[in-house]
């Protein structure tokens, strides 16, 4: 059986991915920084060691076995900006990093992006928007670098969660905000991509477009 390390695994987008994995086979690992919240496996992943942490737990979790595959969806949206840049993006280096010293050459990354990393960064992007762009980045780097060892893609989701009551601007959201699931669609796709690395995939009904 394939295992999966997902995480933010326990809620809203992580929640989805991780139901959709279990529900193509794969045994899913999932971590929080809450010990309330359910998860697999526990970690700060804020803290300048927590990546390294959370990697040997999910690795224990498994009987000492490496995950074939990881899905880096845990993150920050407001908060201190340092904070922001350990959970956001130097937590999913870290971690892609580890998976790299697999020696089969199969393991497979996934990071979650937001779409509106997509386009040219303007004079007052947040320090949230800033980490994605970051991460986008580091995406294709990472699959140049870990080429024939690891595949690294990202899922660039749109809102998700339209507010009560709101409507949609055709203009905006051509094909209407995507739901958790669409976003676990394409993590799915993704992982099982055996010849696809450094691929962005949006899932933003046309947003970004």
């Amino acid at each position: 059986m394939k295992t999966v390390l997902v995480t933010g695994g326990v809620v809203r987008l992580g929640l989805a991915i991780a139901s959709r994995l279990r529900a193509e086979g794969w045994r899913v690992v999932t971590s929080s920084h809450r010990p309330e919240s359910g998860a697999d496996v526990v970690a700060d992943l804020s803290e300048s060691l927590g990546a390294a942490k959370l990697y040997a737990a999910a690795c224990a979790f498994l009987g000492g076995a490496a995950p074939d595959a990881l899905v880096n969806n845990a993150a920050l949206f407001t908060g201190d900006a340092s904070v922001l840049e350990a959970v956001n993006l130097k937590a999913p280096e870290k971690l892609t990093t580890l998976m790299a010293c697999r020696e089969d050459g199969r393991g497979s990354v996934v990071n979650i992006l937001d779409c509106r990393v997509l386009g040219e960064a303007s004079p007052d992007e947040d320090a949230y928007s800033g980490t994605k762009r970051a991460l986008l980045e580091y995406t294709r780097k990472a699959a140049a670098m870990f080429a024939g060892t690891l595949r690294v893609n990202a899922v660039a989701p749109g809102p998700v969660l339209a507010p009560v009551g709101a409507s949609e601007k055709a203009g905006e959201t051509p094909l209407g905000r995507p739901t958790p699931e669409d976003v676990a669609e394409a993590v799915a796709f993704l992982l099982d991509a055996e010849r696809t690395s450094g691929c962005i995939v949006p899932v933003d009904g046309g947003r970004s477009l």
